[in-house]
């Protein structure tokens, strides 16, 4: 049983255009329900048995609210609006027994859903789809490119959630293929054997739990230029994830204002395009003036305006999904990050003298040694 959502958009790259135009969105409506009306009796996840995965601890550090409002889960949504849904198909090694469960984020309860329980694979795999109309309510037209970003951020909370706790590194699924589900993960029950190959590049060095309980998106304004050396860790970061369909680059400001990237020995930065960048950018950015002082910005540049449904999904899931661990990574570097995902006109290539409707701005992380809460302290 997937959840069915009736704003789907009967073109996606439509849908996709009308978000890139400068047309500002309509008033808000309501936002409607926070978690799907699952049916069946709520049920509290139990503690993991010595051979199971705690699958508790999964949930607690990717996709429960840490309040009752539900703005604060640790992963980041765009508006604080939360529209994945995750559905758990759950096999042998789980605390549960075999099946399809919905999962409220709000009250940290599943629904049992059914399924047969003789068919699931061993291990988890957790399914997401999104309710657009929670996003939908307050940014209109823009909103479909943001719903699939926050799917790949509720992605790349699970998988870190998983690296945190000592998980096999799931098999992750961000092709684009399906509208239904946009993304999933399967964690296996067991360890992998030394030497066997995972499913997805991992993180170089796995986060503590603490870190995700930690993670948040900085306040603006978040001023100072980090060092050479952080840039290039959150560049890392969000190139190994970034797959086959993106470019990756950070708007600098002075003394040496310009676009870097990394070299092809890929431990270096490359400067590829001179001039301050970020006030464009800011006014691409719906407007967020404060982007033109931030320290500097983490651009996924691709997305041409030809590319089919398919291709949409993948590079927006992709983006969502390498960006939170950029954040992850700034973070450990000391850095303030805010994900910026509302972009519109943001043809970078074609500001570049390239050829237009090429290389969209297709997500963003800016990023800060200073935030709002810093920025006055002697």
């Amino acid at each position: 049983m997937h959840h069915l959502d009736q704003n789907r958009p009967k073109g996606l790259a439509t849908a996709l255009a009308h978000a890139r135009s400068p047309r500002p969105p309509s008033p808000d409506t309501p936002a409607g329900p926070a978690v799907p009306a699952w049916p069946g009796r709520p049920q509290t996840v139990p503690e993991a048995g010595p051979a199971d995965l705690d699958l508790r601890a999964l949930l607690r550090l990717s996709l429960r609210a840490s309040d009752g409002s539900g703005r604060l889960r640790p992963a980041p949504s765009a508006g604080a609006l939360h529209p994945v849904d995750t559905e758990l198909v759950l096999g042998a090694g789980c605390p549960l027994p075999p099946g399809r469960y919905g999962y409220d984020p709000l009250r940290d309860h599943v629904h049992f859903l059914g399924g047969r329980t003789d068919t699931a694979p061993p291990g988890i795999r957790a399914e997401l789809s999104v309710t657009a109309r929670r996003t939908i309510s307050h940014y209109g037209h823009r909103a479909w490119p943001l719903l699939l970003l926050d799917a790949g951020h509720a992605a790349a909370a699970l998988f870190l959630a998983a690296r945190a706790l000592g998980m096999t590194a799931p098999e992750l699924h961000l092709d684009g293929e399906a509208e239904l589900p946009l993304a999933f993960l399967r964690i296996a029950p067991s360890l992998p054997a030394p030497g066997a190959p995972v499913g997805s590049q991992p993180p170089e060095r796995p986060p503590a739990p603490e870190e995700l309980l930690a993670r948040r998106s900085a306040p603006p304004p978040l001023p100072g230029r980090p060092a050479p050396e952080a840039l290039r860790a959150v560049l890392t970061a969000a190139t190994r994830a970034g797959g086959s369909d993106l470019r990756w680059c950070v708007a600098v400001g002075p003394p040496r204002p310009g676009l870097m990237e990394l070299g092809t020995d890929g431990r270096t930065l490359r400067r590829f395009a001179v001039g301050e960048a970020r006030p464009t950018l800011a006014v691409w950015a719906a407007g967020q003036a404060w982007i033109a002082d931030a320290g500097a910005v983490l651009l996924a540049i691709g997305c041409p305006q030809d590319a089919d449904e398919p291709h949409i999904r993948r590079a927006h899931l992709r983006a969502g999904f390498a960006v939170h661990l950029a954040h992850v990574t700034a973070r450990h570097h000391g850095v303030a990050a805010r994900p910026v995902g509302s972009w519109q006109q943001a043809d970078l290539g074609a500001a570049l003298g390239a050829t237009p409707g090429r290389d969209w701005v297709v997500h963003a992380l800016a990023l800060g040694t200073l935030h709002a809460d810093e920025e006055n302290t002697p």
